[in-house]
């Protein structure tokens, strides 16, 4: 599948991508689907202490503080 057409430069889609990376340091919800733990990471990726990968993973700058 080709990359879908873009409206920023490299440099700009660069940036944009280091600043989803600055948000997500320690800033990611994470939840295990097979133990129910819950833990923050900065990581999208994270694996759970239990070994699953079934970890859902919600960046939680997404939200606004009330």
């Amino acid at each position: 599948m080709a990359n879908p057409p873009t409206h920023f430069t490299p440099e700009e889609l660069e940036r944009w991508r280091f600043g989803l990376a600055q948000a997500n340091l320690n800033n990611v919800l994470c939840h295990c689907r097979d133990c129910d733990a819950t833990w923050m990471d900065s990581s999208d990726e994270a694996i759970c202490t239990c070994g699953s990968r079934r970890v859902e993973h919600i960046p939680c700058w997404q939200f606004p503080d009330d």
